[in-house]
């Protein structure tokens, strides 16, 4: 199948190809088949129409065009593999030539198409890169604690006032100019008293409340159509609990955990609490080095790709602000986010997809060049994840990728993620206390993996040191 290559740009070329007659005629064999199939002609069985009848009536042009819209992507893809370049979106193909001599067919068709531009990784071993240190607090352990503590307190309904700490269950109506409000009524809600994170104003209108009895206070409204408004706000409470919160001792740790002792508990909730941040750290660990290494390269991407990721992810983000009821200047002063108005958000959001744009292409070279492959038992374990973080089953998971042709791009996450681990293992990450982690140590659950045994001798002394222990 002949073929040329010309570069239109850095990143866009135009592939020139000619497909024979011997590489169209199955494609052809197959359009004649296919539209005898559906077509009803006097005279002949369906299926069994003769090429010439077909061509009579329906029409050559309507069979070459069938076939060549068959064979176009077969030769296409040959062409690529051919030519060594690595497509970035879909090709704009058209068909210069065909020539139809009936059983001399020849057609010529050109792709233009944007290619991954040309360029060298970085020496990844001159990389280094800083991350936090692994730390929890001792108040961190207590507010874990406290959440347990109220994860089994008691609640004792009361015949009192409400005060702070009571758990109250109470009804809410919203009012703007004597007009209630659908947005801002509630009945049955749950509120532990002094907790926050409600109306403002509640915590003083409802203490002092006993059960059936009202307040109305004015608030400025959370949420819902009325967002930011303000209201006035009738609270009527409809029960007063006494909350108890068992003591921290012993038997506690014995009701809430495995373990006998208040220290053996909180020593296991510090564990978890540092495995947990071991992964937070492993994760900035990663990002840092790739943003170190695309720093490090200037890749030159094509403006149609650009255009495209920017305009999908605009839509995404406005997508998932219209689903929370936000206005981009709503969720800025609601997050943490350091944009201080809409244009420096959306050039945030801007600056963020093209990093990541470039980060695709960085992991899809390094994966190409290293030629990384895909194991099964490596899509097995991603459908489980997948399965976990969507409470799906794995055979529901994989049901879906088979249906919605996922497969090539679950491959290719798990290959940006084997190269962004070979990256990541290339590079030297610190701590901010200067030791060298060993990422590739730390598990699934955050916990890190016994260092593997550098002598024969030490491998033995490894594997009888169980046994002594038990002996012991």
């Amino acid at each position: 199948m002949p073929n040329t290559l010309e570069q239109l740009s850095s990143n866009r070329v135009k592939l020139t190809v000619e497909m024979p007659f011997d590489e169209l005629k199955p494609s052809l064999d197959k359009a004649y088949k296919d539209i005898a199939a559906q077509v009803n002609v006097p005279g002949f069985r369906k299926g069994k129409v003769p090429a010439p009848v077909i061509d009579q009536r329906v029409g050559r042009g309507a069979v070459l065009q069938e076939a060549i819209n068959d064979a176009l992507p077969q030769a296409y893809s040959k062409a690529v593999t051919e030519n060594k370049i690595v497509p970035l979106g879909q090709p704009d193909i058209e068909v210069t030539k065909l020539e139809d001599n009936k059983n001399d067919v020849t057609v010529e068709f050109t792709a233009e198409v944007d290619i991954r531009p040309d360029f060298d990784l970085p020496e990844i071993s001159e990389i280094s890169v800083e991350v936090p240190d692994v730390e929890v607090p001792d108040e961190d352990v207590d507010e874990r604690v406290e959440t347990l503590r109220q994860r089994f307190a008691t609640n004792t309904d009361v015949d009192r006032a409400a005060a702070e700490g009571d758990v109250v269950t109470l009804d809410l109506k919203g009012t703007q100019n004597g007009e209630e409000l659908e947005d801002a009524t509630a009945e049955g809600i749950t509120y532990k008293l002094g907790s926050g994170g409600m109306l403002d104003g509640l915590d003083e209108a409802v203490t002092g409340l006993s059960v059936g009895e009202s307040k109305t206070f004015e608030s400025t409204l959370l949420g819902g159509a009325h967002r930011d408004e303000k209201a006035d706000i009738t609270v009527t409470v409809a029960k007063v609990s006494e909350q108890e919160l068992p003591a921290v001792d012993d038997e506690f740790a014995q009701l809430v955990s495995q373990f006998d002792t208040v220290d053996e508990m909180r020593a296991d909730l510090r564990g978890s609490m540092e495995n947990m941040a071991r992964l937070d750290q492993a994760a900035d660990a990663r990002d840092k080095v790739l943003e170190a290494v695309i720093g490090k390269i200037d890749i030159e991407l094509p403006s149609k790709l650009v255009d495209a990721e920017l305009e999908a992810r605009r839509d995404q983000v406005n997508q998932q602000l219209s689903q929370a009821g936000l206005t981009v200047e709503q969720y800025l002063e609601d997050s943490q986010e350091e944009a201080e108005d809409a244009d420096e958000f959306w050039t945030e959001i801007e600056k963020r997809s093209l990093d990541a744009l470039k980060a695709q292409i960085v992991l899809d070279k390094m994966a190409d060049d290293d030629e990384i492959g895909v194991e099964q038992n490596e899509l097995t374990e991603l459908i489980v994840r997948k399965a976990q973080q969507n409470g799906t089953t794995p055979e529901q998971e994989a049901q879906h990728m088979m249906e919605h042709n996922h497969l090539p791009e679950w491959m290719e996450e798990i290959r940006r993620g084997k190269a962004l681990a070979s990256l990541v293992a290339q590079a030297t990450v610190k701590n901010a206390s200067g030791e060298v982690l060993e990422l590739d140590r730390i598990q699934a659950d955050g916990s890190i993996a016994a260092e593997a045994p550098e002598t024969e001798a030490e491998a033995e002394d490894a594997e009888e040191a169980p046994a002594e222990a038990e002996k012991a």
